[in-house]
C-alpha cells in the first residue's frame, strides 16, 4: 500500500493552541496528569520563576562583577544551623536589591528591604555575608538573606535553621504551642529562654523570633522551633558592645535578676553581674535568699557600681554598699561614749543581747553588763523587741562595734549587814575594812575598759578564788592578817 504523500494527507481542523499556564497532556488520565501539573509548580517554585527581580539591575549587577577588581577567593562556604553562609564582595546597590559576588560567574541578591529603615546597606566594595536560601537557575542567582533576617515563613520552604516568626498559642507541660505559615509548632521550654521560666504563661499572644530546628510535612505536619540560639547570640553582641564601655569603678543601672543563697544576680544590659552578701550592705548579711532578699527583690531596678571585671571567665562583680551612705559612720557622729539611750532588744544570744539603737545600728550588751547579779541565759532577763536604756561603754568605728550596758544605767543595790557582822578592821568575824565581810557594801568600780577586758575565764577564776578563801576561812586566825576582808583580795 502506497503511502500518502504530504498532499494527499487527509485534511484536519487545526487544533486550538492551549491557553497559557495549562498542561498540554490531553489524552492522559486525569490522575497523571495531576501528578505532572503538581510537579511543574513544584519546579517553577524551586527555579524560582516570578521572581520580581529587575532585570536591567542584574544585567548591570553582572558588568559590575565583570569589571570588578578581583580580590582573591571570598572564603569557604560553611553551614551554620542548617543553613549554608558565604561571604562576597558587593558589587551593585540598586533600588531593590543588592548584589554579591562569591566568585567567578557567582552572583548572589539580596533583598535590600533587610535592611530597615534608617539603616545604611553596605557600600559597593564591602564584605557582606549572607546566607544561601535557594538558587535561581532562570537568572543564574543565588537568593540569599542577611544573617538573621526575619522573613515572612511559608510552609513549603520552611527550612531547618532559617529564622522566622511565629505566634504563642498555647502552653503546655513541655512548652509554647506556636503558629506559623498557618501550622502549629512546638518549642520545647529548655529554648524558650537562656534561664529558667516557671510559669510559660506569660508568653501566651507574644511574637517571637525564632529559628526553624526540625520541619517534618509528613501528616498534619511537625515543626520544633527554638528562641535559645538568637537570646545567646544577642547576649554575645551586649557582651561586645559591653567590653568596650565597662569600666572598673563606673556607676551603671541594672535590674535584679535573680536571688540566690550568697547574693543576688543583676542584669546590666544584657550581661549579668553578682552583688555578693558582703557587697550587698554595710550591715552583716547572712547567707541564704530570706536575707538577700530584705535588701533586694527580683524585678527591681538598682543602681549598681562594677566593682571588678573578668571577661576570661565572664564575671562581673558588682556593689550595692558602695553606693550608699555608711549608717555607721553617720550614726555614731550622735551616739557618744558614757551616753544613755534607748533601743529595741534584736536578738538574744548565749553571750548577751543586740541592741537596735536609733539611726539602725546594732550594739552588743554583754552577759556581764545585763544585770548586777548573775545571768545565766539573757532570755531570762529579756525579751526580743523589748524597749531598753542602754549606756554607750565603747563605740570602736574600726570594728563597726558598739559595747553597751543596761545594769549602768540603774543604781547599784545596796547589800543588808547581817548580825554580827564587824565593822572595821579586826572586828568580829574577821570581818573589818570597806570591803570586808560585815563592811560597806561590795560597789562594782571597775572601769567600762575593765569590764569590757573581763572574759569568762576570769570571771571563773574570781569565783574559784572566793570558795578557797571561804573554805580556808574558818581555820585560819584572820586577826594575824590585820583583819583582812575576802573583799580586800584582788587577783
Amino acid at each position: 500500500m502506497d503511502t500518502p504523500t504530504p498532499d494527499q494527507q487527509p485534511a484536519h481542523d487545526p487544533q486550538p493552541a492551549p491557553e497559557s499556564g495549562k498542561s498540554q497532556t490531553h489524552g492522559l488520565d486525569a490522575e497523571i496528569q495531576g501528578e505532572l501539573e503538581q510537579a511543574m509548580a513544584d519546579l517553577e517554585k524551586l527555579t524560582g520563576a516570578g521572581h520580581p527581580h529587575d532585570p536591567q539591575e542584574i544585567d548591570q549587577a553582572k558588568q559590575a562583577a565583570a569589571s570588578a577588581p578581583k580580590k582573591g577567593l571570598r572564603g569557604p562556604r560553611v553551614v551554620h544551623a542548617g543553613r549554608e553562609h558565604r561571604t562576597g564582595i558587593v558589587v551593585s546597590v540598586g533600588p531593590s536589591d543588592l548584589f554579591v559576588e562569591f566568585g567567578p560567574k557567582e552572583l548572589g541578591v539580596v533583598d535590600r528591604n533587610q535592611w530597615k529603615e534608617g539603616e545604611e546597606p553596605p557600600k559597593v566594595g564591602s564584605e557582606l555575608e549572607v546566607t544561601v536560601d535557594r538558587y535561581e537557575a532562570s537568572e543564574g542567582l543565588y537568593v540569599c538573606s542577611r544573617p538573621g533576617a526575619v522573613k515572612k515563613a511559608d510552609w513549603e520552604m520552611l527550612e531547618p535553621g532559617q529564622v522566622v516568626e511565629a505566634r504563642v498559642v498555647d502552653v503546655n507541660k513541655g512548652g509554647l504551642e506556636l503558629e506559623i505559615a498557618g501550622h502549629r509548632a512546638f518549642m520545647p521550654a529548655s529554648q524558650v529562654s537562656l534561664d529558667r521560666i516557671p510559669d510559660l504563661s506569660i508568653f501566651k499572644g507574644e511574637k517571637m523570633t525564632c529559628h526553624v530546628q526540625r520541619v517534618d510535612r509528613r501528616g498534619s505536619g511537625n515543626i520544633v522551633l527554638s528562641r535559645r540560639q538568637i537570646l545567646q547570640e544577642q547576649k554575645a553582641t551586649l557582651q561586645a558592645e559591653l567590653r568596650d564601655k565597662l569600666a572598673e569603678g563606673q556607676t551603671v543601672k541594672g535590674k535584679v535578676k535573680k536571688i540566690m543563697p550568697f547574693g543576688a544576680f543583676v542584669d546590666i544590659g544584657g550581661v549579668d553581674g553578682l552583688v555578693h552578701i558582703s557587697d550587698l550592705a554595710h550591715d552583716r548579711v547572712n547567707m541564704g535568699e530570706k536575707n538577700v532578699a530584705r535588701y533586694v527583690k527580683e524585678g527591681q531596678e538598682v543602681q549598681v557600681q562594677v566593682l571588678k571585671l573578668n571577661w576570661d571567665e565572664n564575671r562581673i562583680s558588682l556593689g550595692l554598699k558602695q553606693l550608699q551612705d555608711d549608717p555607721f559612720a553617720a550614726a555614731t557622729e550622735e551616739i557618744k561614749e558614757g551616753e544613755i539611750v534607748t533601743g529595741k532588744v534584736k536578738n538574744l544570744a548565749d553571750f548577751g543581747a543586740f541592741i537596735e539603737l536609733p539611726g539602725g545600728l546594732e550594739g552588743l550588751v554583754h552577759v556581764s553588763e545585763i544585770d548586777f547579779k548573775r545571768i545565766n541565759n539573757p532570755a531570762d532577763v529579756l525579751k526580743p523587741d523589748e524597749v531598753v536604756s542602754v549606756k554607750v561603754l565603747k563605740v570602736d568605728p574600726e570594728s563597726r562595734r558598739i559595747s553597751l550596758s543596761i545594769k549602768q544605767t540603774k543604781e547599784a543595790p545596796k547589800r543588808e549587814a547581817k548580825p554580827g557582822d564587824g565593822k572595821g578592821r579586826g572586828g568580829p568575824g574577821g570581818g573589818g575594812g570597806g570591803r570586808g565581810r560585815g563592811g560597806k557594801q561590795e560597789r562594782d568600780d571597775r572601769t567600762p575598759e575593765e569590764i569590757l577586758k573581763e572574759t569568762p575565764a576570769l570571771r571563773r577564776q574570781r569565783e574559784k578564788a572566793k570558795a578557797n578563801a571561804k573554805k580556808e576561812q574558818g581555820g585560819l586566825d584572820m586577826s594575824r592578817f590585820g583583819g583582812v576582808g575576802l573583799g580586800d583580795l584582788k587577783l
